[in-house]
């Protein structure tokens, strides 16, 4: 009798330790599903996709399915699709773990997130929600794609905010660095226009286009770098981009 009493509270306890664990495992799975999926803004549960880290964070970025829909939901020249290309998907997942990267070198800055440089950030937020649509045809267009993807007016700012602060962060590290010589001026001038001397067509002298050129040859070049300083991010020490679910 006593054996059996002692059996039965054996297998009491263990069917309690079993249903603890359960619901153990139930609140971990809860908790991670309602988890924060976007750095930039997304609430709810999404398919994760990437994660991007060049080691000075404790927790990598998380880059979902969301992510990359909003980007080429965002390009005005991509058409919409209900479901996007892989090619699209992949090319949307090369830019949004490009940004992330740059993203995550600008934190280093002491004056990122200064008063002064959040302010002049929303700003110029509101500058680019106005390009967009603008570059949309409207608002009301712009709002249209928006909805299409559900993707909220505060997300957007926040993937704006996000995208003023990568061109902030380029600007400062590039463009007061990209130094035009006179001999690149007139090698590109002798380029575009020597071929039209002699064909009657009225050719600009190096003087009237020297600034369009200086322009076209200072993008060129900062391009350049900023390719140059994206595949340096990927490939240092501590760098780690990881494909959760290929797209």
């Amino acid at each position: 009798m006593q054996k059996a009493e002692g059996s039965m509270q054996k297998a009491e306890g263990r069917e309690r330790t079993r249903l603890k664990l359960i619901a153990v495992l139930f609140l971990l799975l809860t908790a991670y599903c309602l988890l924060p999926t976007v750095v930039r803004g997304q609430t709810v549960a999404d398919k994760m996709v990437s994660t991007v880290t060049n080691g000075s964070r404790a927790t990598p970025d998380l880059i979902t399915y969301s992510d990359l829909v909003w980007q080429l939901a965002l390009e005005p020249g991509t058409p919409f699709a209900e479901k996007p290309s892989s090619a699209n998907l992949n090319r949307a997942l090369r830019l949004v773990q490009d940004q992330i990267l740059i993203l995550q070198e600008a934190r280093k800055l002491p004056s990122a997130d200064s008063t002064d440089a959040l302010s002049a950030r929303d700003k110029e937020v509101q500058i680019r929600r106005d390009e967009l649509a603008q570059a949309f045809g409207s608002a009301a267009r712009l709002q249209e794609r928006m909805t299409r993807v559900g993707l909220s007016s505060e997300q957007l700012d926040l993937i704006l905010r996000d995208r003023v602060a990568v061109d902030q962060y380029l600007d400062f590290r590039f463009r007061a660095f990209a130094v035009i010589t006179p001999k690149e001026i007139s090698d590109r001038y002798n380029d575009t226009y020597g071929r039209q001397r002699n064909t009657g067509r009225i050719v600009p002298t190096l003087e009237e286009v020297r600034t369009r050129i200086e322009q076209e040859l200072t993008e060129e070049k900062i391009e350049a770098e900023i390719d140059k300083f994206i595949e340096n991010l990927r490939e240092q020490p501590g760098t780690e981009i990881v494909v959760l679910n290929p797209v």
